[in-house]
């Protein structure tokens, strides 16, 4: 009975989306019939028997024939697509946040990023992200008297409660950092069959849309006009840091773009052969500068405003806080 209660869920789906990639509506009908299935993966299974995709003996075997695609085709590719996030044009004065780690961020140096900003009136707020630390989430070794997650979502709430009434008409985007990706990581690990239950998701449990926050994901790269600012975890060995981090990821981009994840302040300038000027910045943090598991470090507070042009080029202010003073 389940089988077949299954099978005709599936082939209901086939009818209404007869072109649609296997994987893609199997998450589909998995999401909207989750009470039915095992998983994804056992719905993908259906789709590819219906469609005759699972070798010669189920196809001879194969009753109802309608969704069988007869001609021999390569087998579909999983490769996923990587857009850029786009900043639109109008959101032209944008402050640019890094690294706050919530609940071990630096009040003062916070403040001190956003008074510039008001003074300066921003239109726009880039959270570039761990601007929550989800340290209880980390496969570090942990400290069980450390903040719980529970904890961090909390101040997280009274964190963008204080954002939003600074910045009332903002626009306020939130770039998924590797420490944000920690809660997806853990449950990749801990609990799987939770991964595709929404209610788990970060922009879900701290109400991104009630909020108006846009949320940033998969390690897109965002493009201000000409200019692409990154975290710094894209990048496959997870690496911008070094003696000089923007000279580093100079190196890797060849491109103008802005990095955050090493918390410190740097910049780079090379010219092209063209004769085009190219600059990569670095930004510092606005976390504790001192924490357990880096007791003595370069790191340093700062924080980025980038103007984008009507043409597409840009001004960008990498602005160092020093005892609460703007560099």
């Amino acid at each position: 009975m389940a089988k077949t209660i299954k099978g005709e869920i599936v082939t209901d789906y086939l009818e209404k989306f007869p072109n649609a990639f296997s994987l893609t509506l199997a998450k589909k009908i998995y999401n909207e019939n989750f009470e039915v299935f095992n998983d994804v993966e056992n719905v993908r299974s259906l789709i590819r028997k219906y469609r005759g995709r699972c070798g010669k003996m189920n196809r001879k075997n194969l009753q109802d024939k309608r969704f069988y695609d007869q001609k021999p085709s390569l087998p579909e590719s999983e490769a996923e697509s990587y857009e850029p996030f786009i900043i639109p044009k109008g959101n032209d004065n944008i402050l640019i946040l890094s690294d706050l780690h919530i609940p071990y961020h630096d009040n003062q140096a916070i403040q001190t990023a956003l008074d510039w900003g008001k003074e300066h009136e921003i239109n726009t707020i880039l959270l570039n992200g761990d601007i929550l630390d989800c340290y209880q989430l980390s496969r570090f070794i942990k400290d069980p008297r450390m903040r719980s997650m529970a904890g961090e979502l909390e101040d997280a709430e009274q964190f963008l409660e204080y954002l939003k009434s600074e910045f009332p008409s903002a626009v306020i985007y939130w770039k998924m950092g590797n420490h944000e990706e920690r809660l997806e990581n853990y449950l990749k690990i801990k609990a799987p069959e939770l991964l595709d239950v929404s209610d788990f998701k970060l922009n879900v449990l701290l109400e991104f849309g009630a909020k108006g926050i846009h949320c940033i994901t998969d390690k897109r790269k965002v493009v201000i006009g000409k200019l692409t600012v990154l975290h710094g975890h894209e990048f496959s060995n997870k690496s911008t840091g070094g003696v000089n981090p923007a000279r580093t990821l100079f190196l890797k981009t060849h491109q103008s773009a802005v990095v955050a994840h090493s918390h410190v302040a740097s910049e780079h300038t090379d010219k092209r052969l063209d004769g085009d000027i190219i600059t990569c910045w670095s930004v510092g943090c606005l976390c504790g500068l001192n924490p357990e598991y880096a007791r003595i470090n370069k790191w340093g507070h700062g924080f980025a405003r980038v103007k984008q042009l009507k043409d597409g080029n840009f001004r960008v202010n990498n602005i160092r806080i020093i005892n609460g003073k703007i560099y």
